[in-house]
C-alpha cells in the first residue's frame, strides 16, 4: 500500500508542480504564476503531496504586503492549490494546506488570504467578513482571511508582482 507524504518543493520538483497546475486548472496561467513568483523570490511556503514518488498535488503561500496609514504590515496569499484530477476528493488539498498552516505558524506569519470557493476554504477558518474591509482588486465573497495572531482587519492588499503579470499573460 502506497502513502501519501507532504514535503517542501525543492528545484527538481518544478516539472512535476507546472504539470499538476496544468492538469488541475486545464490551463497554463497558474503554472505560469508559480513559475513567477518562485523565480522573484516572493514564495514563502511551498509544498508538494507526492505518492510512489510522484508529486499529485502542489500549494503555495507567497508574500502579500497590507499598506495601511502609510505602514506595510507582512502577510501571505494563498495562490495556487492544485492537486491531480484524478486525486480530486480523496484529502490531499486539505492535506496540504493543513501542513502550510502549521508551517506558517510557526514561521510567525499571522494572516492569510486566498480568493476561492467560500465553501471549500471555510472548512479551514478563511472567512469573507475577516477579508471585508480590506480594498483589494479581487473584493468580493471569494476573498477570504485567516488570522492567527494579531493581525490588521483592514488597508489594502498588495499582492507580489507576479498576480498582476503571469495572470494577465
Amino acid at each position: 500500500m502506497s502513502m501519501m507524504s507532504i514535503r517542501a518543493a525543492t528545484p527538481r520538483d518544478r516539472e512535476a508542480i507546472r504539470l499538476v497546475e496544468e492538469h488541475a486548472f486545464g490551463q497554463h496561467a497558474e503554472a505560469g504564476l508559480v513559475d513567477a513568483l518562485v523565480g522573484d523570490g516572493d514564495a514563502v511556503v511551498e509544498l508538494v503531496a507526492e505518492e510512489d514518488g510522484q508529486v499529485i498535488g502542489h500549494i503555495l503561500f507567497s508574500r502579500l504586503l497590507v499598506k495601511q496609514a502609510g505602514a506595510s504590515f507582512a502577510a501571505v496569499a494563498l495562490a495556487p492549490l492544485a492537486v491531480e484530477p484524478s486525486f480530486h476528493g480523496t484529502g490531499i488539498g486539505g492535506a496540504l494546506v493543513r501542513e502550510a498552516h502549521i508551517r506558517l505558524k510557526t514561521a510567525g506569519e499571522k494572516l492569510s488570504v486566498v480568493l476561492g470557493d467560500p465553501a471549500y476554504y471555510g472548512r479551514f477558518g478563511y472567512s469573507h467578513a475577516r477579508a471585508a474591509k480590506f480594498e483589494s482588486d479581487y473584493q468580493g465573497d471569494a476573498l477570504q482571511a485567516l488570522a492567527w495572531d494579531e493581525a490588521p482587519e483592514s488597508g489594502r492588499l498588495v499582492y507580489a508582482p507576479a498576480f498582476s503579470t503571469a495572470l494577465a499573460a
